[in-house]
């Protein structure tokens, strides 16, 4: 599971630890058997603890508890995305950059 995908999953169960797979196959635009992966995993490395409703009528829905354990490893998952995501915006800033002193040397401007 990459970290994009790690942190969405992160941040959606921790926005609404109820929502079902299906749900978090269609809000992160994955399959539901990717969903089932990563969630498989998130639940043995001890960051999401998985519970059934207890009351609920369809017993096969489960709620998605992050841990204590999951909210640290979110922020620090959103601290590395986020130094990720700066690099590749000052990158794209700097070829942008490039791109219109190329332009403007050929004598058209944007």
């Amino acid at each position: 599971m990459n970290l994009e995908t790690r942190l969405k999953l992160l941040r959606a169960l921790h926005a609404d630890p109820s929502l079902s797979q299906r749900a978090l196959a269609r809000e992160l635009d994955i399959s539901l058997g990717k969903v089932n992966y990563c969630l498989r995993a998130l639940i043995e490395k001890g960051w999401v603890k998985a519970g059934n409703f207890s009351r609920s009528p369809a017993k096969h829905r489960y709620i998605y508890q992050l841990t204590p354990q999951g909210i640290a490893a979110k922020i620090l998952i959103t601290r590395r995305y986020l130094k990720r995501k700066l690099v590749e915006r000052d990158a794209l800033l700097d070829e942008i950059e490039r791109l219109k002193s190329e332009v403007d040397a050929a004598g058209e401007k944007v």
